[in-house]
């Protein structure tokens, strides 16, 4: 039966691309039934295989490690105060994004991360039937950050027709930056992050090959050029990537200050008022989407609040709810839900996109606000997707 709910799901989500795609002709069913084959593939290697434990296992060590040494660096400046047997969110979870970050620069600084980014995206583009600039714009969002990846291709982002510019926004709202997985992985099971890179990556492709099709010229076709007007030194860059990463993880944790507070204020507001809380209302409304996902009738409410609270705050506010109330939860539903919250499918990175194109170029920003919630419509589905894919293997 759950194979079958399953089925189902995907071809509602791929139905609901295709209501509101742009073009309907130029649709490639090719190459998005080869991607669906391989994100079920790649979910089966990594959740039912030795190889796949043994691949994860080593992603969640190296993690762990980095998670170690900047614990280093965290009790150095900030030992003593949290009380004995505590654990502070913000120095626990926020502040090793710093020593990510400055790995991150480490590894752009000496070119190993283009490197990576071009001919892992060079081989995406054989795959997708896109673009090779959108699918080295895929894999650079998944590296360097939902923002930062524009500065990537800002000799390009001028010149870019809109339906390009949404599938590189698309890619930017349905992965999320390496620089904050470390953080995913202390409050959600490390095999569902690691899956849900992988099947966000494809199912970014596919969603924005429905939504949004089109055909490339090869001419134009071009990936960015590597800049050489501002040569800095390694220590030069080592500061503007640790101030970089202090500044992610004090603006995350702004927003979890006052997204927290906010929803804390609201569900006593309605719970006083109606009786219910406003996350077990969102619920009910999510409910049916989180059926469709596989996750059981009988847990489908509480799955649904989880869902609702990422879209309308963001992901870190539903993992900390998520992990309040996961021992009601059965396994295959945590892991569907876990995989669903990693994305950045939110009403606020419509504002983070739009702004940090915006900064780059006034036209393309004002362009990608105007097709701002169809943007986070398709990243919706794209995390919807991935959940599916999930609940069809676990």
């Amino acid at each position: 039966m759950k194979y079958l709910i399953s089925i189902i799901g995907i071809l509602i989500v791929l139905g609901l691309a295709y209501l509101v795609s742009n073009n309907r002709k130029d649709i490639k069913f090719r190459y998005i039934g080869i991607m669906i084959v391989l994100q079920i593939l790649l979910t089966l290697l990594l959740l039912n295989t030795k190889v796949g434990y043994f691949i994860i296992r080593a992603i969640a060590v190296v993690f762990e490690r980095l998670l170690e040494y900047a614990a280093e660096g965290i009790t150095f400046v900030f030992g003593g105060l949290a009380n004995e047997g505590q654990a502070p969110f913000f120095l626990t979870v926020l502040l090793p994004i710093v020593f990510i970050s400055v790995l991150i620069g480490i590894l752009q600084h000496f070119k190993i991360l283009p490197f990576i980014m071009r001919w892992i995206g060079y081989l995406l583009s054989k795959v997708n039937g896109m673009g090779k600039l959108e699918s080295y714009n895929a894999v650079a969002s998944a590296m360097v950050g939902q923002s930062e990846v524009f500065i990537t291709v800002k000799k390009q982002l001028d010149k870019l027709p809109p339906n390009r510019l949404y599938t590189l926004c698309a890619s930017a709202m349905s992965t999320v930056s390496m620089s904050i997985v470390g953080s995913y992985m202390t409050m959600i099971e490390p095999e569902y992050v690691v899956t849900a890179l992988v099947l966000n990556l494809f199912g970014g492709f596919i969603i924005a090959s429905i939504i949004n099709p089109y055909r490339v010229d090869p001419e134009e076709d071009i990936l960015p050029v590597e800049e050489e007007e501002k040569k800095q030194t390694f220590f030069e860059m080592l500061g503007e990537y640790i101030m970089d990463g202090f500044k992610v993880a004090i603006v995350v944790g702004a927003m979890l200050i006052g997204f927290v507070a906010l929803i804390a204020f609201i569900n006593g507001t309605f719970d006083q008022i109606f009786g219910i809380t406003f996350q077990h209302l969102l619920g009910y409304v999510f409910a049916p989407v989180a059926f469709i996902m596989g996750i059981p009738w009988s847990e489908a409410v509480s799955a649904g609040g989880i869902m609702a609270t990422k879209l309308v705050t963001n992901e870190f506010v539903a993992m900390v709810s998520l992990s309040d109330i996961a021992d009601t939860f059965s396994e295959r539903t945590l892991g569907i839900l876990s995989v669903f919250l990693v994305s950045f499918a939110n009403f606020s990175s419509i504002g983070i996109i739009a702004g940090a194109v915006k900064g780059l170029s006034e036209r393309q920003g004002n362009t990608v606000a105007r097709f701002g919630l169809k943007l986070l419509y398709g990243a919706t589905l794209v995390s919807i997707l991935s959940g599916l894919i999930v609940g069809l293997i676990i």
